[in-house]
C-alpha cells in the first residue's frame, strides 16, 4: 500500500472508486465530472490516493475554499484495511497546516462512514442538505487527538 498526492491522471480511477461504493452513493454518477475532480485537486485544495499495484484503492480530497472534505472513499474490496484512516489523517494534517478554520463534511446517517467519523473525533453539527449529518473538526480538537489527549 502506498499513499501519495493525487494527480490528474488518477481521476479516472478515482471516479471508478467513487462509483463503486455501496454507502454514500451518487444518485447520478454524471453529477461529478472529471472537471470537478481536477478543480478540487489542483485549484481548490488537494487530494491523495492509495495505490496497490498501481490501482487506486481509495482517495481523499479536501476543499480549502469551502473548508470541507469533498471526498473520502475506499473501493469496497479494500475496506477495513486502515486505508480510510490513513487518507483521513493525511488530509487533516495537511488541511490544518494551511488554515486553522474548522473543517466540515456531510455523510449519510446510519452508515459505517458515520461511525468512522464519530470514532475519529468529528462532532455532529446538525444536518447538511436534506439527508446528511454535518460533522465538524476544529483545529484544537485535531491537535488534541494528535498529542494523545483524546483517544
Amino acid at each position: 500500500m502506498m499513499i501519495r498526492e493525487a494527480v490528474i491522471k488518477d481521476i479516472p480511477q478515482m471516479h471508478i472508486v467513487r462509483t463503486s461504493v455501496t454507502e454514500n452513493t451518487l444518485s447520478n454518477p454524471d453529477l461529478v465530472t472529471e472537471a470537478d475532480y481536477k478543480e478540487f485537486i489542483t485549484v481548490r485544495g488537494k487530494g491523495w490516493v492509495c495505490l496497490e499495484n498501481n490501482l487506486v484503492t481509495g482517495f481523499s480530497i479536501v476543499d480549502l475554499k469551502n473548508n470541507n472534505v469533498w471526498a473520502l472513499f475506499i473501493a469496497p474490496k479494500f475496506e477495513k484495511q486502515g486505508i480510510g484512516r490513513k487518507l483521513h489523517d493525511i488530509l487533516l494534517d495537511w488541511y490544518f497546516t494551511q488554515t486553522k478554520e474548522t473543517i466540515w463534511l456531510g455523510t449519510t446517517p446510519r452508515t459505517r462512514a458515520e461511525l468512522f467519523y464519530r470514532k475519529a473525533g468529528w462532532e455532529e453539527a446538525g444536518i447538511h442538505e436534506i439527508e446528511e449529518i454535518k460533522f465538524e473538526m476544529t483545529y484544537k480538537n485535531w491537535t488534541k487527538r494528535l498529542s494523545g489527549h483524546v483517544k
